[in-house]
């Protein structure tokens, strides 16, 4: 049986040196699908370089959920302390693999979009140079009269 995944047992298996069934690859995916936020129908649209990613978030998660006990019903904590040990458990890591995380967060839609605005000021493609404030920069500047001045 073929099952719709962006991994399969034998990958899970050279990646955590641990077995999963279909069935647990099936659960992760479900749940690397959320918080991902792409869906297997998407593969022919993704990256090959993303998938790679996809594949291995989704070999830790299976591996990871397969021993967490409930995890389907677990809420946020704030804080938890247990024999003199803390932890805030918030957002994502209690549903989560750690590893899975990690590979999540190299997905390419998942980085900064920064763009760069060109500025005439800055990148100087303006009459007025690179410092438009310079001394000699009036020599530079195009001269108009004032409005109502003819």
């Amino acid at each position: 049986m073929t099952i719709q995944a962006w991994t399969d047992t034998a990958t899970v298996l050279a990646v955590t040196g641990v077995e999963a069934t279909d069935q647990q690859i099936l659960t992760a995916q479900a749940a690397v699908e959320v918080m991902c936020g792409r869906t297997y129908g998407d593969t022919a649209r993704i990256r090959t370089r993303d998938l790679y990613w996809l594949g291995r978030a989704l070999a830790y998660q299976a591996v990871w959920a397969a021993q967490q006990p409930g995890l389907e019903s677990r809420m946020d904590l704030t804080s938890s302390t247990q024999d003199g040990v803390s932890a805030n458990l918030t957002g994502d890591a209690v549903v989560l693999a750690p590893m899975a995380a990690r590979a999540i967060n190299r997905l390419s839609w998942r980085r900064s979009r920064t763009l760069h605005v060109r500025s005439p000021f800055v990148d100087g493609s303006s009459n007025y140079g690179l410092d438009p404030l310079r001394d000699g920069a009036d020599d530079d500047m195009t001269w108009h009269p004032m409005p109502g001045t003819r």
